[in-house]
């Protein structure tokens, strides 16, 4: 597994001070960058060897459909011009409605929570393998955070991602700020949920801020990593050295200075964690070392070997899957790391541009230095013919596609366009998540379209917020930006010279008129579009 070290996420507005900032690795924003087009700042990271790793948010693997071929095409594309090491994405749904149950197609323009029941977990696996046969690198899934619970869960966080491991062979991304909001929000206990989860299948470990409103914790990425959200990083890094660790901040952007404060108290937060964890006994067979904070790395004793496997292991579709993406749970549940093969050195940075990977050494591993001094592991490369295989998924039918997809659209619907909250609902905690889902569409609106708080002035994010709780999300914020400004046209707002202006360089015609207007309506009454 890749060892990373301490990184951040990219954004645009902190470019500048990502270039200047010590770290090792970057994340990006899958959906926001274009192959052969990519930033200046992102080009020059490359370029000095710092690892970049996109991070997809639309592609909805917990919802009740398969996931979109064309989506998958173009996270591929981008792991593939990134020259990344693998790709991450959620274990979330963001969009339900549409044929599967005969019900208008809705957008959430958020990550939100899939029940924990075995109906949701046989969709996910088999999800989580046609997206993994699509991807050209490992794919890693991140636990989300929820302001509400599904009524009828059958398992715990933990179990529930546990058992997506050792089903797939899917490798984790732990945010423990989301653990953190799972604590204050729904009462689940972080030490559990990472007691029981297979620890050594981290790719790597999220860590942000958020702030307490409406009664519920916000995981908002836009405010200071408080100290229970470290702690919870001190409990993960004591019990396996994270691979890496990664600073999310996506608004009210600080100065470079307060940014590598935080980094400094996260990369403490580990190496302290790692220096008074418990030993684990020798025992010839590969245990938890400390990844890329320090101390051991991760290898093959004398003798030691993997789980017992199947000699048949590259002649099947599991075989195939296992050389691609790494062996199943039955090992890393055990405490016992991947056996057989050479060494292979991944260290930070070592896989930027899409090369080839430094020269393979011999046993047993050493440690090396990362991009700013940070030890970095060498990992044993997986024997496939010896290595636990991921149990097989079997096919999901339409039936049990179909009850998730019910429950879903249900609850979309009740969150974006105003129906009912279906039973079993925590009623006030649904119209806290409505009323946020709405806020954040305004704020990404203003950030894509900054002329319209200019054109609007104070009167921008109340009338964005009537027009949101009319009108569920359209496909993008772009169309959402438009399908806004007609409405604002129609109502005969007293900026429409402006409005019709900035309306027209857009969509390169004329608004549509009245009788357009009307018309789409009924047919967004009638469920058309």
């Amino acid at each position: 597994m890749t060892e990373l070290g301490i990184g951040i996420g990219w954004r645009p507005e902190i470019a500048d001070a990502v270039e200047e900032l010590p770290v090792d690795w970057v994340e990006v924003v899958a959906e926001n960058v274009c192959v052969g087009h990519l930033p200046d700042s992102l080009t020059r990271l490359r370029a000095r060897g710092v690892t970049v790793v996109p991070h997809g948010v639309s592609l909805g693997l917990g919802g009740a459909d398969r996931p979109d071929p064309e989506r998958l095409a173009a996270l591929a594309s981008k792991a593939e011009a990134l020259g990344a090491p693998l790709v991450t994405e959620h274990i979330a749904f963001v969009r339900a409605g549409g044929p599967l149950t005969a019900t208008p197609r809705l957008e959430a323009g958020h990550l939100l929570p899939v029940p924990r029941t075995r109906d949701a977990l046989d969709v996910l696996c088999e999800n989580v393998r046609i997206a993994q046969e699509s991807l050209p690198v490992p794919l890693a899934l991140e636990n989300i955070a929820a302001l509400f619970s599904w009524p009828g869960e059958e398992l715990s966080e933990g179990r529930f991602l546990a058992e997506l491991v050792e089903r797939t062979g899917v490798r984790l991304l732990i945010d423990v700020a989301n653990l953190h909001t799972n604590h204050r929000n729904r009462g689940e206990d972080p030490a559990r949920a990472l007691a029981e989860l297979p620890v050594e299948a981290i790719a790597y470990v999220h860590v942000a801020g958020g702030v307490e409103r409406d009664g519920v914790w916000h995981d908002t990425h836009a405010h200071p990593v408080p100290a229970p959200v470290l702690d919870i990083l001190a409990d993960l890094a004591g019990r396996v050295a994270p691979p890496g660790v990664l600073l999310e901040r996506d608004d009210h952007f600080p100065a470079a200075t307060e940014l590598a404060g935080e980094l400094a108290a996260i990369r403490a937060t580990v190496t302290t964690a790692r220096r008074t964890a418990p030993r684990a006994p020798s025992t010839g067979t590969h245990s938890a070392g400390t990844g890329a904070f320090g101390q051991d790395a991760v290898g093959t004793g004398a003798g030691g070997t993997g789980a017992g496997g199947t000699g048949a292991a590259g002649t099947d579709a599991v075989g195939r899957l296992a050389a691609r993406h790494g062996v199943g749970a039955a090992v890393l549940r055990s405490g016992r790391a991947l056996a057989g093969g050479d060494p292979l050195h991944i260290g930070a940075g070592g896989r930027v541009s899409g090369g080839p990977m430094p020269p393979t050494r011999p046993s047993p591993p050493a440690a090396a230095e990362g991009t700013h001094g940070t030890p970095v592991a060498v990992l044993a490369r997986p024997e496939t013919a010896t290595a636990a295989l991921p149990r097989a998924v079997p096919d999901v039918g339409d039936g049990t596609r179909q009850r998730l997809g019910v429950g879903q659209a249900a609850l979309l619907s009740a969150l974006v366009a105003g129906t009912p909250v279906p039973e079993g609902f925590d009623v006030r905690r649904i119209r806290v998540q409505s009323r946020a889902l709405a806020a954040k569409r305004a704020s990404v609106v203003a950030r894509i379209a900054p002329d319209l708080p200019r054109i609007l002035g104070a009167g921008f994010r109340p009338a964005f917020l009537a027009y949101a709780r009319r009108r569920p999300m359209p496909g993008s914020y772009r169309r959402d930006a438009l399908d806004f400004v007609e409405g604002l046209l129609l109502d005969g707002r007293p900026e429409h010279r402006e409005l019709t202006r900035w309306w027209r360089e857009r969509a390169e015609s004329r608004p549509p008129g009245i009788a357009e207007r009307l018309a789409r309506a009924g047919r967004r009454v009638f469920g058309g579009r």
